[in-house]
């Protein structure tokens, strides 16, 4: 009789606990696929995207530390994997692009700005990161002191073509921005680039028909009106690194460069 009772109570629970392991089963299936499927928003990019590790530790903040504020992130998930110091050849160098490419898949998005370190030597013993002026096909064999070996090293705008080739043949969307701009003036006027990166970064983006937001210009006109002695706190230490006040203001930016991007998808995951 025991027994009986003993085999009756266990059919119970098991009756019981099936059900909760098959809704237990099912929740975590769900919630893997969708963490699978939800893409991915990449930053690229040098410091003034992100400086260090992203939390302003220095003074000193990139804009996209604060790019996940703007997203749904229970629709897109934010990465902001800019490193501080690099060109868009160094980048490419470390390793950094291909750790990116191994995991970007269809339906994600590559927002990249390169530019403040590639007029750098090619092969100084400090860092060997410069880059060719301009966007043509030429090269230049080197030695790399840094890696210990013999690099072709190629045009600014042949490394901006490499990552906009790579994220297409991924099924990802890159998106082109022009450097921010330095507290460096003529005049009233703060200076731009727009004979040089900023004005290759737009013909790359052109040539390749992807999008392309125009930061400098954007956060430039900004400067112009606030003047001298309102853009100085928007600076920390040195006159490329921006505080985090003056992040937050070039993230606003970059939030309304894709908003008045008519064919960026990314909008959708705007807050």
């Amino acid at each position: 009789m025991q027994n009986k009772q003993f085999l009756s109570s266990n059919t119970r629970r098991g009756s019981l606990l099936l059900p909760a392991l098959l809704a237990l089963f099912v929740g975590l299936t769900s919630f893997i696929i969708l963490k699978k499927d939800k893409p991915v928003l990449y930053l690229i990019g040098d410091s003034t995207v992100r400086n260090g590790a992203g939390n302003g530790s220095n003074g000193q903040w990139g804009w996209g530390s604060f790019m996940a504020g703007y997203f749904d992130t229970s629709k897109i998930r934010v990465e902001n994997l800019a490193m501080g110091g690099r060109s868009s050849r160094t980048f490419i160098t470390e390793g950094r692009w291909d750790n990116i490419l191994s995991r970007l898949k269809k339906g994600d998005y590559v927002l990249l700005q390169f530019g403040h370190n590639d007029s750098s030597p090619l092969d100084d013993t400090a860092r060997a990161r410069g880059t060719i002026k301009g966007i043509g096909s030429e090269s230049k064999e080197i030695y790399n002191p840094i890696l210990k070996k013999q690099e072709v090293v190629y045009s600014y705008g042949w490394y901006l073509r490499k990552y906009i080739r790579d994220a297409k043949a991924k099924g990802a969307t890159p998106i082109v921005c022009s450097p921010i701009p330095r507290n460096d003036w003529n005049g009233d006027k703060v200076k731009r680039g727009s004979e040089s990166y900023a004005r290759w970064a737009r013909e790359v983006a052109q040539q390749e028909g992807v999008l392309f937001i125009d930061l400098e210009k954007g956060i430039a006109d900004q400067y112009d009106v606030l003047g001298k002695d309102k853009v100085a706190p928007l600076f920390h230490g040195d006159h490329t690194h921006t505080s985090e006040t003056g992040a937050r203001m070039n993230a606003e930016v970059v939030v309304k460069g894709i908003k008045d991007l008519k064919k960026a998808n990314l909008r959708k995951f705007l807050k």
